[in-house]
Order: structure tokens, then sequence, then C-alpha cells
């Protein structure tokens, strides 16, 4: 039985250098929604892979559609385009300057993987696995005081607490020192 339901975020786009950067962002706000940001810098690095190959090597248009897919243990970004020739991980040489795109994606992510997609066009993909369910996410967690008193009262030792009980104690109204 499936407790959470799939979600699925979709962009299209000609893959040209000023939108990718526009994607890149979308797909950031998108992991920041799913409250998944410890995904946002591999996320970003594979979609802007993926389209800069689709931008590079596509023909005959650089139309493609990003989809963002969040399931239960993991991120499946996928980008299709209209050129049915496949992509092949290169064995790019030290001094090369291009060619490293896919063998990074590799590296970064849990699987991938290149799908035709009719007779005009491909899939290419690739999954990252979600934070565990069980840990808790950062923005969840609020810094507190512990019970130990520290020797020193300059310095206290903070806890981070999953669900802070104590009520927090109300700031003081800050009072500007310069005139005006």
């Amino acid at each position: 039985m499936i407790s959470h339901p799939s979600r699925h975020c979709t962009v299209e786009l000609q893959a040209l250098p000023s939108r990718i950067g526009q994607v890149r962002r979308i797909v950031s706000a998108q992991l920041r929604y799913w409250h998944m940001d410890s995904l946002i810098d591999r996320a970003s690095l594979g979609v802007t892979e993926l389209l800069s190959n689709v931008h590079r090597h596509a023909r005959p248009d650089k139309t493609c559609t990003v989809e963002m897919e969040l399931l239960l243990d993991r991120l499946k970004i996928s980008v299709y385009d209209h050129d049915p020739r496949l992509p092949v991980v290169a064995d790019a040489g030290p001094l090369a300057t291009c060619g490293r795109g896919l063998a990074m994606v590799a590296a970064m992510s849990e699987s991938w993987g290149v799908v035709p997609d009719g007779e005009s066009g491909k899939v290419v993909w690739f999954t990252l696995p979600t934070p565990s369910a069980d840990a808790p996410a950062a923005w969840d967690r609020q810094p507190r005081l512990t019970a130990v008193e520290p020797a020193d009262h300059r310095f206290a030792e903070v806890a981070f607490a999953e669900h802070a009980t104590e009520p927090r104690p109300e700031r003081a109204p800050a009072h500007s020192t310069v005139p005006g």
C-alpha cells in the first residue's frame, strides 16, 4: 500500500543556456516545496548536464521536457527530447574540455538510464535517494538549551529537538542606537 502519493512537476522548454538556469531555479524551488533541500545541489547538477546535452546534441530542435517525480524513497528526474539518437558515456581524456557529463550524472546519482521514446525521441533519466523518513528534516529541528549548566555562563550547550515543547521566551524589542 502506498501511504503517500507520488508528486510530479513538469517543465517544457527550449534547451538554451538562458533557459537552463531558469529550470535549475525551478528544480530548486520545487525541492524546497517538497522539503527535499538536501537534494537540490545534485538534482540541479544532473538537470544542468542533461539539458546541456540537449542544447549541444539534439536535432532537429531543442524542445524538451523536464519531469520531476517524487516517489516514496527516491526522486526521479527525466529529460525528454525529440532526437532519437541515444547518448553514449564518453571516455574523456584528461585534457578533454567536454564529454564527462553523463559520467558525472552516473557518479552522483543512485541510478540513471536512457530509453527510446517512440521513433522520434528519447528519455534520459536519473534517480536520487530521498532522505530517510525516520530522520527529522532539518527544517523541523529547533535549537534549545539543554539542562546542563555550563561552568562559563557565556557559553551554553545547544541540542536540536525534533519538536520543542517549551514555549520560547519573547524577544525584547530592538532599539536602534542610530539617531533618526
